[in-house]
């Protein structure tokens, strides 16, 4: 019950969000595109990633699936309160991630060594929560997750 509940308010507030607070211009490209790059590089596993988890690009909003790549966090209600800790201790910095924390772990405390956890990996890792990632897209992953100590 607390999943579905943590998932309709994010539907919720994902489309005033993407509206208001996401300044940056949509990526233009397509999934299916995706899927035609380099087999190791952050587009196909991006493509990957989309393709095998039944998601579409979310526009303004393509950041938020690079992390998941990047971190290699999946998609469940607490491994994406996770990632916003992950972020948090990357030292990233919103109202949104402000939300999904506090509603996280107030949902969720019985989880909090795992989102201490993905805290203090976020805090090992250089910041790159602020990278423009849709000029990175022929990139290795892996370059970038050791560039990154991520």
């Amino acid at each position: 019950m607390r999943d579905y509940l943590i998932e309709k308010l994010y539907e919720c507030s994902k489309k005033p969000y993407q509206k208001y607070f996401k300044k940056n211009e949509p990526w233009k490209i397509d999934k299916t595109a995706l899927m035609d790059f380099p087999k190791d590089s952050l587009g196909y596993g991006l493509g990957s990633f989309l393709h095998n988890n039944h998601f579409d690009i979310q526009e303004k909003l393509e950041d938020h699936d690079i992390i998941h790549v990047l971190t290699n966090t999946g998609i469940s209600v607490y491994e994406e309160i996770g990632m916003q800790y992950y972020l948090f201790g990357n030292g990233k910095r919103s109202l949104y991630l402000y939300m999904v924390i506090l509603s996280g772990t107030i949902f969720y405390p019985k989880r909090l060594n795992y989102f201490f956890q993905q805290y203090n990996r976020g805090k090992k890792a250089l910041p790159f929560h602020y990278l423009d990632f849709s000029k990175m897209l022929f990139m290795p992953v892996q370059s970038i997750q050791q560039t990154f100590n991520i």
